[in-house]
């Protein structure tokens, strides 16, 4: 699961129930329907970075390289639509999209590693969560 080839990753349901309690999402927006993790949610066969973000979103994306594109996908929402954009990532600071995106959300480093999909083990990569919200996402913008 934890290869390189692997980027699909089901959140861990006791670390999303915590988030769920803070920010009470309305929209999974990228999810399976085995794993969905809200009553509404987008699939693959939805074209989800096509689909209107609104509201209060979860995103667990794909962590391979399209990851920009789903990370840019949530600032926007935020920023031009007026969702909240709660994002599990990896903790990839030396990339493009994470400085030219998440460093303008708000970002929590996660202690230890999480254990996505039922694994025994712990992920190779430490995680993160990053989230935009539509103020909050100008501001920075603004200031940076």
């Amino acid at each position: 699961m934890f290869s390189s080839n692997a980027d699909l990753w089901a959140t861990p349901q006791d670390f999303f129930d915590i988030l769920h309690g803070v920010f009470h999402f309305d929209l999974d927006v990228c999810a399976l329907p085995e794993n969905a993790k809200c009553p509404k949610f987008f699939q693959p066969s939805d074209d989800r970075l096509a689909q209107d973000w609104r509201g209060v979103c979860w995103m667990n994306p794909p962590y391979g390289r399209e990851i920009g594109g789903w990370v840019e996908k949530a600032y926007r929402s935020a920023k031009d639509n007026g969702a909240t954009v709660v994002c599990l990532l990896p903790a990839r600071v030396d990339t493009r999209w994470w400085h030219d995106f998440c460093r303008k959300g708000e970002v929590t480093f996660i202690k230890g590693r999480l254990k996505f999909g039922g694994s025994k083990t712990g992920t190779p990569f430490p995680s993160v969560v990053v989230v935009f919200r539509p103020a909050v996402s100008d501001a920075i913008a603004d200031d940076r």
